[in-house]
């Protein structure tokens, strides 16, 4: 007999419901969410290996499906947003009643947009990243507020080159006959030195974490504008080309294709949708910004589609094309 599982996942329990092929409710209630509770769980209800479990994504659903995965069940990770959007009682939101949704929908098959677990490997890397991303927006914070401290007492012509160590030194030699506002910089610049060192400890961090994919990265950053972040970044988020069939779904994935609304003979499109790894789509983003440069390979279409459309559509036309080609290239 097919047994299926739905859980509402949450930090310290989950709620479960149990049916079996005919829509029976077997079992519901809670489970702790460790190791120790979601075993409890597969024992008490005699669960048979392959099992289907389906639980929403979010912060603990890639631990959720490892554990399931020990104990020899099959999760299934559910895009929240198209559960909600399948949810028959909206207005009457319990964790049982969304345990019993994700049971009922994955028995009656009803969920397409199935989130894709990636393998540990990989988590790390996106780890790595997401923290590197994180220091380094903190070096840019603190260059931010020394630049407005600089406008507020008219000194902001002292505010270039603090990007490097070098620049902040001689800002702090020019605030010399105005101790009060080089105490103030003193303070910014001791965290960015410190999140400075972070991001450097996080890079080599990540290239121990990505040696086994050497070849896949060099090919990549073959790509113009494409360095080995950004090469990172995206073999991070899409790493098995294979899961999609071709290179629009990709650019889809991302989110760097326009919105859409077409009914009867309206037809229009706006913004971009946004779905997907923002940090990938400013990192395509940032990439983009090289076709300015006369050498750039892509300067012409960039160039075309500026003089017709403005900087910033052309900077994401940009960088929807350097998504289908690393695409194209993993």
């Amino acid at each position: 007999m097919q047994l299926y599982v739905g859980l509402d996942v949450h930090s310290k329990s989950s709620v479960f419901v149990i049916q079996d092929e005919s829509g029976k409710v077997l079992g519901e209630g809670k489970a702790p969410s460790t190791p120790a509770g979601l075993r409890g769980l597969r024992d008490r209800y005699q669960l048979p290996p392959g099992t289907a479990a389906a639980l929403e994504s979010g912060t603990n659903a890639f631990f959720v499906a490892d554990e399931l995965s020990a104990l020899e069940l099959s999760p299934r990770v559910i895009d929240a947003a198209e559960v909600r959007a399948r949810i028959t009682r909206p207005l009457q939101k319990s964790d049982r009643r969304d345990a019993f949704e994700l049971c009922d929908g994955l028995r009656r098959g009803i969920y397409r947009s199935e989130v894709w677990v990636p393998p540990p490997t990989v988590r790390r890397v996106r780890q790595l990243l997401s923290r590197r991303r994180h220091f380094v927006n903190l070096k840019t914070a603190q260059v931010n507020a020394v630049k407005r401290l600089l406008r507020e007492t008219g000194r902001a012509p002292l505010s270039r080159r603090l990007q490097v160590a070098s620049g902040w030194e001689k800002l702090l030699d020019a605030l010399a006959d105005q101790e009060a506002l080089q105490s103030l910089v003193r303070c910014h610049q001791a965290v960015w030195v410190t999140a400075a060192e972070q991001v450097k400890h996080l890079e080599t961090q990540l290239m121990d974490a990505t040696a086994p994919w050497q070849p896949e990265l060099d090919r990549l950053m073959t790509v113009p504008g494409v360095g080995r972040i950004v090469a990172t970044t995206f073999l991070a988020v899409v790493f098995d080309a294979r899961r999609f069939a071709t290179a629009k779904r990709v650019a889809s994935y991302t989110g760097l294709v326009p919105s859409t609304f077409q009914s009867g003979d309206q037809d229009r499109h706006g913004h971009i949708t946004g779905r997907g790894s923002s940090e990938l789509r400013s990192m395509l983003c940032e990439a983009a910004q090289h076709a300015q440069r006369i050498s750039s390979p892509l300067n012409p279409y960039y160039a075309r589609i500026k003089a017709r459309r403005g900087y910033r559509m052309a900077i994401v036309a940009v960088a929807h094309r350097l998504c289908r080609m690393l695409y194209a290239m993993l």
